[in-house]
């Protein structure tokens, strides 16, 4: 099926938990500047109309797919879905994670904990982008004026340990390398990756640890001091998308006031 006029007119985004948290900031700063999107998640479409009706306000088409970024399956049928409508995406916005269900110590981890967490925060997205990269080179061979763009959403996390959350910290570490792989390879086809590592970001998934993180915050933990907010972070990409840092493909951008910072 060809993609439908009115989508060809218009950037196109896929975001990955792109109801909720930093997803639904990152879907509000797109629709800002005028793209379609195609936003992916674990709930039913009931459950996210109203936010899918919030950004349609804006004049943009919002398609919901629900799907687990960690099923290929699931996978598959998303990638097949963008396809049917839109053709190939100008972003790919990998932003679906999950943390521990529980915070355990590293030395009493499980592994089935470690196994979800892999599959979801980066076996998931790894595949995702190689089957999105497929199509957006094929559609750059096809029309060289056509622009793509993917960035991955990881953490300080990454870089920064935390040993009551080790599987957390390992995706996240793989995910930041899947970006500058990616990076690499896609460079001879002029598709940019980038990478944004959110620092502590006020949403459900620190909604748990709000009070611990309040303290440290008012301790200094965060030079800015102050909790992030999706928008910041929805800020962030849209001047990836916008196209706004050219010549740096493979950069990693920190979105935290300063967390990651070295200091005495």
């Amino acid at each position: 099926m060809s993609p439908e006029p009115d989508a060809i007119t218009r950037p196109v985004a896929l975001i990955t938990g792109g109801t909720r948290g930093i997803g639904l900031g990152i879907a509000r700063a797109l629709v800002r500047e005028g793209w379609d999107l195609v936003l992916s998640g674990l709930r039913s479409a009931a459950e996210v109309a109203p936010v899918v009706a919030e950004l349609q306000t804006s004049g943009s088409s919002v398609t919901y797919v629900a799907a687990d970024v960690s099923s290929r399956e699931a996978r598959a049928a998303l990638v097949e879905a963008v396809r049917a409508r839109h053709g190939a995406l100008n972003a790919l916005i990998n932003n679906a994670g999950r943390a521990p269900r529980v915070r355990t110590d590293l030395l009493d981890a499980t592994e089935e904990s470690f196994e979800e967490l892999i599959r979801t925060n980066l076996q998931g997205p790894y595949f995702l982008t190689q089957a999105v990269a497929r199509d957006m080179i094929g559609r750059r061979k096809a029309e060289p004026a056509f622009r793509a763009v993917i960035v991955f959403v990881t953490s300080v996390s990454a870089e920064m340990a935390s040993p009551n959350r080790g599987e957390y910290c390992v995706s996240k570490a793989g995910l930041a390398m899947t970006a500058q792989l990616f990076a690499v390879r896609l460079a001879p086809h002029n598709l940019p990756v980038f990478e944004i590592r959110p620092g502590i970001i006020s949403t459900d998934m620190t909604a748990g640890v709000r009070q611990m993180y309040d303290q440290r915050i008012a301790d200094g933990l965060v030079p800015e001091q102050r909790w992030g907010q999706p928008d910041d972070v929805g800020r962030a990409v849209a001047t990836l998308v916008r196209g706004d840092l050219p010549y740096a493909t493979g950069t990693v951008i920190h979105v935290d006031g300063g967390l990651s910072l070295a200091r005495l």
